[in-house]
């Protein structure tokens, strides 16, 4: 399966064999990696390059290595193809209201796909991660996972692998302002509101109000991450 590599940037030849291994599906979600010793075998290189390699695509999110269990595969084959993406468009660096005007343009298209396209198994777990949502707030508890997984849910619910992976990534660099604006109670409960807004027009499959709900949402959102602040901050930032 694997092919000696060349010794210069050999880490390199060894991240796209496997990167092509994953993409093409003949290394699945789960799979795990041969050994340290035989890929440093199989390749004909130092354990430094193999381990290497692995970090690389430890990095890119495609394979984990767990301390005294080996290295597994991370992601599926569609996950693979659109990850080098995802980090290729979104960044840490990145202006926030530049990854705010995005979410402007994919999230409500999400939505409407998931009014659509939602089965109603998955409109039943929508409705749980809103109600943990409410939850939290009536126990004094911090909603900074169900806000995110609220909107990487609804991007699974739309059938479509690259909004999914475009979303995760957005999410991850919105953890930070996320982490900020919800340590507001009543911030943190018009959050839910927008959520219970989304989810009524998803529970009805009107895809038109679903968009339109979560346009008033990021909005809403949005007014108040950037309320007063005359230069837009740097960094991993977000809701």
């Amino acid at each position: 399966m694997f092919k000696a590599v060349e010794k210069k940037r050999a880490y390199e030849d060894i991240v796209k064999q496997i990167y092509g291994l994953i993409e093409n599906g003949k290394m699945k979600k789960g799979d795990q990696l041969p050994t340290e010793r035989e890929l440093t075998e199989v390749f004909k290189v130092s354990r430094a390059t193999v381990r290497e390699a692995i970090r690389t695509l430890d990095s890119m999110r495609l394979v984990e290595s767990r301390q005294g269990d080996g290295t597994y595969v991370l992601a599926s084959s569609e996950e693979a193809m659109v990850q080098p993406l995802a980090d290729a468009l979104f960044h840490e660096k990145d202006d926030l209201i530049d990854i705010f005007n995005i979410r402007k343009i994919i999230e409500p298209h999400v939505a409407e796909l998931a009014a659509e396209k939602g089965t109603p198994e998955e409109i039943v777990e929508l409705e749980a991660i809103v109600k943990e949502h409410e939850e939290n707030i009536t126990d004094g508890l911090q909603s900074i996972r169900t806000d995110s997984s609220f909107h990487e849910y609804l991007a699974r619910m739309a059938k479509n692998r690259v909004l999914e992976r475009l979303l995760h990534a957005i999410v991850d660099l919105l953890t930070a302002t996320r982490e900020e604006y919800l340590q507001n109670r009543e911030r943190d409960y018009n959050s839910l509101h927008g959520h219970r807004d989304i989810l009524a027009a998803v529970r009805k499959r009107d895809s038109n109000g679903a968009k339109l709900a979560m346009r008033r949402h990021l909005a809403h959102i949005e007014k108040i991450v950037f309320s007063g602040k005359k230069v837009m901050g740097k960094g991993k930032n977000g809701h």
